[in-house]
């Protein structure tokens, strides 16, 4: 027999297990029912850090920089991020690189000497794809100007065109025009704790490190082929200094953000014949030529370089892009000792534009340094409208030919 004080404690415990199973049966019916993203779409990480999306998940919404589509999960992480934007080289001892797979949109321009360097804008397809960047190098004002385009980005580089003091005379051996670390200042991006993301600043590991391997133990790399930037360590450190995709005072990143506009692959029978783009940035340097294969049945480019198809070394995929675009930019320089460059990227051109296997002649307009470069075709005067996915835009001295 129970007695009574045994009974008591009974019945409470038992009426305690009844009233928590009811509200935990409640608390889950309430979330299956409320929860903005399902439980089979709630993002998984991979051990390397980079968001594993749930295959089922429909593809539905699209990047405001590309126009892809990607799922709603991947949406809910990119709004509150703002693009890395980060420098990239293309010296053929760096080759193959680390991320341009991942770039939602990449900017190709003569760093100095004949040799090109990547600007890539990581945002909506390096959420699942994006890890690793590599090598990052210094950056260039005419980039600067581009970059500013994406309305105060995080700018992933290490150094770049500066006044270059002489130590004796205390002179800047640079020519002003070249300067991009001092017009970041103006621009308010080159501070601690901000949106410049240099190693000569204030940015280090693990968002930037350096890997002399990291094209295997075998090759002896130079210093300046080994730096790595890892986005999602990035990515954390932009949120720690409040970089995000809201601002304090509650706007958007993408408020603030001029989109191009975007449509889906044209359709078979409309997709046309020119099957190859080849051009030189610099008479003479064929490590550099460029070259695009047109795919009809994807309706994609597949991009070599210096004779080679153009590879990814984190996929071992040849780089590929739905919209191939020729800007045609005034070329200065060398502009002083150090070989600078000027591309003239603010103002007015003619561009070229390769998407669907046409070729469309147009022209490109950007007013000021923070204004969207607009491309327009000649003909009609109607803003060009990309095919959705990633574009890949050559900046070229205008005067050069393009043969296809």
């Amino acid at each position: 027999m129970f007695s009574k004080k045994t009974l008591t404690l009974t019945i409470v415990y038992t009426g305690i297990y009844l009233l928590s199973t009811g509200i935990s049966a409640w608390g889950f019916g309430a979330f299956r029912q409320f929860s903005a993203v399902p439980v089979s779409s709630l993002p998984v990480t991979s051990a390397d850090g980079k968001m594993v999306v749930n295959p089922g998940e429909p593809k539905d919404q699209p990047c405001p920089v590309s126009g892809e589509l990607f799922t709603k999960t991947e949406e809910a992480i990119w709004k509150n991020r703002r693009p890395v934007l980060a420098m990239v080289e293309n010296h053929t001892e760096s080759r193959p690189q680390s991320g341009l797979a991942s770039a939602d949109v990449i900017y190709e321009a003569i760093a100095e000497g004949g040799i090109t360097r990547f600007m890539g804008v990581f945002y909506c397809k390096a959420v699942a794809d994006g890890n690793k960047i590599a090598p990052v190098r210094s950056a260039r004002i005419y980039f600067v100007n581009i970059a500013a385009e994406y309305n105060t980005p995080v700018y992933v580089h290490v150094g770049g065109g500066n006044c270059s003091r002489d130590q004796a005379s205390g002179q800047c051996t640079s020519n002003k025009k070249a300067w991009a670390l001092e017009e970041m200042i103006d621009m308010g991006w080159r501070k601690r704790g901000g949106n410049d993301f240099d190693t000569t600043l204030d940015t280090g590991y693990p968002a930037l490190g350096r890997d002399y391997n990291r094209l295997g133990a075998d090759k002896v790399l130079a210093t300046e082929h080994t730096m790595i930037g890892f986005l999602p360590k990035i990515w954390d450190q932009a949120e720690k200094r409040g970089i995000g995709g809201v601002s304090e005072d509650g706007s958007t990143w993408e408020s603030g953000f001029r989109p191009w506009k975007f449509r889906d692959d044209a359709k078979d029978s409309d997709r046309g014949s020119i099957a190859a783009i080849n051009f030189d940035f610099w008479e003479g340097y064929k490590d550099f030529t460029a070259h695009w294969d047109y795919d009809k049945q994807s309706n994609s480019y597949l991009r070599s370089t210096g004779g080679q198809p153009h590879l990814d070394l984190e996929t071992n995929k040849q780089l590929s892009a739905k919209n191939v675009v020729i800007q045609f930019v005034k070329e200065q320089g060398p502009l002083d000792e150090h070989k600078h460059m000027l591309y003239e990227v603010i103002g007015k051109g003619s561009a070229l534009i390769f998407q669907d296997g046409n070729a469309i002649e147009a022209a490109w307009e950007k007013p000021n340094q923070l204004s969207r470069t607009i491309f327009k075709d000649k003909k009609s005067g109607a803003e060009i409208t990309f095919v959705q996915g990633s574009t890949w835009i050559e900046v070229v001295p205008a005067g050069n030919e393009i043969v296809y």
